[in-house]
């Protein structure tokens, strides 16, 4: 049986997960940022999972061509 991992470790696997994904599509966090006009660790905040933003979540998602829930 698989242990399940603490809250935090699975945030850091999504983010390391998403940031990847974001490079392959030809973008970052960091440009996921500007577009929304938000600050970076924003983005980072909800990438990890401390934090919640439907809009960074939405625009995410849409660049990776998927769904909010799919990633979240």
């Amino acid at each position: 049986m698989r242990a399940k991992l603490p809250q935090f470790e699975r945030g850091r696997k999504r983010h390391e997960r998403l940031k990847a994904r974001l490079r392959l599509a030809g973008t970052s966090l960091a440009q996921v940022a500007r577009d929304l006009d938000v600050r970076p660790t924003t983005v980072t905040s909800v990438s990890l999972g401390t934090s919640r933003s439907k809009r960074i979540e939405q625009h995410i998602a849409k660049v990776l061509s998927t769904s909010p829930e799919r990633l979240w």
